[in-house]
């Protein structure tokens, strides 16, 4: 099988963007000020079951892959790679990056995890090799329910928010922020590094 003139390049920047997007989460949950509502989901899981934060990413992934097949999505080689990489590299982070104290600290680490994750996701949804499980769940449920794209989001985002803050996820001010910012951070990443012109799909929580 000969591969596209380009299907290296892209390959590497679908690699580099899903490591830099673990490095991201773990900067943003080293920072203590508040993380990505399906991050708060992770936390919360791994201080229930005692498992770790990369090893529930990955679980995560999978259980919401799974959920693809009543969608009937069809999951691309980033999808897969989405799901095996992401948990290792924010496992990584974390063992690599201390807890940060004090505002001084914690908000350049948080904006630091925010920017880094930004930029992750322009690389791989850039690299075109398919969405990662939560965007496919969201944009699945969307064509399945015909509810906007938003809403669809909302819900999903908020239910996991919940979930996880009450199984003690760190569901802070930094969630907000994040919250906020994430959608124009990327819109910009995803320009720079869209291989043809950027998707209109959300930016993801976490892949």
């Amino acid at each position: 099988m000969i591969l596209p003139p380009r299907f290296p390049a892209r390959f590497a920047q679908l690699v580099l963007g899903l490591f830099l997007y673990g490095t991201g989460i773990s900067l943003m949950v080293r920072a203590g000020i508040g993380i990505a509502p399906w991050d708060v989901l992770t936390q919360g899981l791994s201080s229930q079951t005692g498992l770790s934060f990369g090893a529930l990413t990955n679980l995560i992934g999978v259980a919401v892959l799974l959920l693809w097949i009543p969608l009937r999505q069809k999951p691309g080689l980033g999808t897969v790679l989405n799901v095996l990489l992401i948990g290792p590299s924010a496992q990584f982070g974390l063992w690599l990056f201390p807890e940060f104290h004090g505002p001084w600290q914690q908000l350049p680490a948080f904006i630091a995890g925010l920017s880094v994750l930004a930029l992750a996701t322009g690389l791989y949804i850039g690299a075109n090799f398919g969405p990662g499980p939560r965007d496919g769940l969201m944009t699945g449920l969307h064509r399945r329910s015909g509810w906007p794209i938003g809403r669809v989001r909302t819900l999903i985002e908020a239910t996991v928010l919940l979930a996880g803050w009450a199984m003690g996820g760190n569901a802070g001010w930094g969630t907000l922020a994040f919250a906020l910012a994430i959608g124009p951070m990327c819109a910009v990443t995803m320009r720079w590094f869209a291989a043809a012109p950027a998707p209109t799909e959300p930016c993801p929580g976490t892949g």
